[in-house]
């Protein structure tokens, strides 16, 4: 069996929640117009290693997972980095303890960097306050000025996100599709656009998410900014460096 059909009969005992389907349709989603062969990929807030390991099967010649687990993450997730790892038999993924703030790549450069619903956990109280506080604002910079500095010139910045400006963060209720999402600890795609730019980023596309299961009519039908508004405002930002 190929590495890539190995990877999805490891994720779904690994991440029974989802499909192999949906999954598989996820994943071309997420990373459209994104080379992975031979791409060195940084794995930002990576867990158990879902997308690493995706990253891994679909040729990427090395990939950094930076899950600080020991800071507050989810437990267990190195025992199921390491399980997966043994399931494929691949040694190009290596996971490192640490938050972007502490990583230091040596001389590395990569070409692809994601981040799957983690880039407003890199400073929480500072997303909470980026649109009204310049402090805030320069924490962010600084992080995402840290990120070109690691990548390569065309490399592509990949994060997938909720909005706020969603039609359940202004409602008393809970959203009954994501019950548990704090809406003030995210922003919309428009800010981390601003931010990214300034740091040379540039080609910014916005899709946005529908429900996997709908596949491509889902997506041809409600992946649209309205569509979010009444649903759960998720979005995936492609951006490229430019030097």
């Amino acid at each position: 069996m190929e590495l890539r059909e190995r990877y999805f009969s490891a994720a779904e005992a690994e991440w029974p929640v989802r499909r192999t389907g949906n999954l598989r349709f996820y994943l071309d989603y997420l990373f459209e117009g994104v080379d992975l062969h031979g791409a060195r990929v940084l794995d930002i807030g990576a867990g158990g290693g879902r997308y690493s390991f995706y990253a891994a099967a679909a040729g990427a010649a090395h990939v950094v997972a930076l899950e600080p687990e020991e800071a507050g993450s989810d437990a267990g997730v190195t025992t199921q980095f390491e399980r997966v790892r043994g399931r494929l038999g691949v040694d190009s993924v290596e996971l490192r303890h640490e938050t972007l703030q502490q990583f230091d790549p040596g001389d590395e450069l990569f070409d692809v960097f994601f981040m799957h619903a983690s880039i407003n956990h890199l400073d929480e109280p500072a997303t909470m306050r980026l649109h009204s506080d310049e402090a805030a604002r320069q924490t962010y910079r600084e992080l995402f000025a840290k990120l070109a500095g690691m990548g390569a010139d065309g490399a592509k910045l990949v994060a997938s996100d909720v909005s706020r400006h969603n039609l359940f963060a202004r409602l008393p209720v809970r959203n009954p599709l994501q019950p548990t999402i704090e809406w003030e600890k995210h922003q919309p795609p428009e800010t981390w656009i601003e931010l990214l730019e300034e740091v040379g980023f540039a080609e910014p596309r916005v899709r946005w998410s529908t429900a996997n299961s709908l596949r491509r009519p889902g997506r041809v039908l409600l992946g649209n900014r309205m569509a979010a508004w009444f649903t759960e405002g998720a979005f995936c930002l492609t951006m490229t460096l430019r030097r």
